[in-house]
């Protein structure tokens, strides 16, 4: 077995919220599992369910063998995602709206980040806060969203960029972290990435007959996704080496236009 334990939390996060999400994660890759994808699925030697102790919320997983000579193919991996967004459609499971963009701990951090102004520049953090006033609706309501993208059907999706997710198995690839999985549009799982991985998604979808991506839908959840990188700065204290991870991201936050050009 694996135990899966995170380690570093937003403050606002209770450990309840966190044993809801982890619960998602335990019923959806079951259920995947059972339908013959290939995922990571938890343990079948303990409960399926978060467990408790010192003030941790960990799982239970399978465990794995890493194929060590595999190398990192990142077009390989979005090529894969269709076929997940396949499977996931029909997942029968209640999944909250758009929760992994997680509005509450974005709103907090934003709000906290006003004491950090090493971390932040006051300028740079009013435009957050003003692009999160615009973005916030649409995060936070399903029906708020509806209207903005009429054509953008919701359903159960990875929630957390299944490309970076992928794990080489020995027995083949396998889908994994299924921690943020929500109800959203495909193509918040595609939020962040490079035009060639964009373009290899909707390759393969056209040749399963899938939906290809909208664009005016990736604009948003990119707009969202640079955003929430700005709002992890406030994590920074907690996990000094995610400055340095997350500069290269909140530089081009800086050089790009408000919201993303957005026309809400």
């Amino acid at each position: 077995m694996v135990a899966r334990i995170p380690t570093v939390l937003p403050p606002s996060t209770s450990l309840h919220e966190l044993a809801q999400r982890q619960q998602h994660e335990l019923d959806a890759a079951q259920w995947l599992h059972e339908q013959g994808t290939p995922v990571i699925a938890p343990t079948p030697l303990l409960p399926r369910e978060p467990f408790h102790r010192d003030g941790f919320c960990f799982t239970f997983w399978q465990y794995a063998p890493e194929d060590h000579e595999a190398e990192p193919d990142y077009t390989a991996n979005t090529e894969h995602i269709p076929a997940l967004h396949r499977a996931l459609r029909d997942y029968p499971g209640d999944l909250p709206f758009l929760s992994a963009a997680d509005p509450h701990s974005m709103t907090a951090e934003l709000t906290r980040l006003q004491q950090h102004p090493d971390l932040i520049a006051p300028a740079d953090l009013d435009r957050a806060q003003r692009e999160w006033q615009l973005l916030e609706p649409l995060v936070r309501s399903r029906a708020a969203f509806e209207k903005a993208f009429p054509h953008a059907p919701l359903q159960p999706v990875h929630g957390d960029s299944p490309p970076a997710n992928i794990f080489p198995s020995t027995h083949g690839p396998l889908y994994s972290d299924f921690e943020l999985t929500c109800l959203g549009p495909i193509e918040w799982d595609l939020a962040g990435l490079p035009d060639e991985l964009v373009n290899a998604y909707d390759r393969s979808a056209r040749n399963q007959g899938l939906r290809e991506l909208d664009r005016n839908v990736l604009d948003f959840v990119n707009a969202v996704g640079r955003l929430r990188t700005v709002a992890t700065l406030a994590l920074v204290p907690q996990l000094p080496e995610l400055g340095d991870y997350l500069t290269p991201s909140v530089q081009q936050w800086k050089q790009g236009p408000f919201a993303g050009g957005l026309d809400l």
